[in-house]
């Protein structure tokens, strides 16, 4: 009985035991191999990664079929890693302004489909600005009415302007004022008004290539019927 538990030891020990060579020959084949040439024009083989090669490209063969596994890259210095990260990070930076673009283009396209909507937004905007004008223009010819009659009062006074009344020469001093003041209201909108034909100016510009594309599959399209 003795005998019979020490052989089903010894043979447990053994199974146990070419389980675990057989494992560790079965990784060894499935570990890669290693090559490169260096910098001095050597081929180099390994069962690991190749120190003399970190600085270029590495491949990993496969040991049962001789098939390249994988290329490993060179590794970079602390000065081309920042240099590749920077221009990765300007890369970046211009697609998302790229995308941006043309996300504005595509909204402009689709509030002006064509030149003639564009040019309605012109007038519509520019008839806001005329209104203004003639609004002030009008305030301006009614305060210079209203100067004249000012004036008359005050001849009374030329040889001593000073004896003028306090309230003749408040309503002069704000009749200028209000003169002046539209004058400035009128010159700020012919301002406004070249602001908006230049921006409108811009938008054409920038319309007219997008409506030249967006009319080309539609053209395309209505020539297959």
């Amino acid at each position: 009985m003795r005998f019979f538990q020490v052989f089903s030891t010894t043979a447990l020990l053994l199974t146990s035991g070419c389980a675990l060579l057989m494992l560790s020959s079965g990784s060894a084949v499935a570990q890669g191999i290693y090559t490169c040439v260096d910098s001095k024009g050597r081929k180099i083989t390994s069962d690991r990664p190749i120190a003399e090669c970190m600085d270029r490209a590495q491949q990993e063969i496969s040991p049962t079929s001789g098939t390249v596994r994988r290329v490993i890259q060179p590794q970079m210095t602390a000065a081309e890693r920042a240099a590749a990260e920077e221009k990765e990070k300007a890369g970046a930076e211009l697609r998302a302004q790229a995308a941006e673009e043309k996300k504005r283009e595509r909204a402009l396209l689709q509030r002006y489909p064509n030149k003639p909507a564009h040019d309605k937004e012109r007038g519509l905007a520019l008839v806001q600005v005329e209104e203004a004008i003639k609004t002030a223009a009008k305030r301006t010819q009614e305060l210079t009415e209203q100067r004249k009659a000012i004036n008359a009062d005050l001849e009374f006074y030329n040889k001593d302007p000073g004896r003028a009344p306090p309230s003749l020469r408040r309503r002069s001093e704000e009749n200028e004022m209000s003169i002046a003041s539209q004058k400035r209201f009128i010159a700020d909108q012919e301002v406004e008004k070249k602001r908006v034909n230049a921006r409108f100016d811009e938008e054409l510009g920038r319309l007219r290539p997008l409506w030249a594309a967006s009319s080309v599959p539609a053209a395309a399209a209505a020539g297959k019927y």
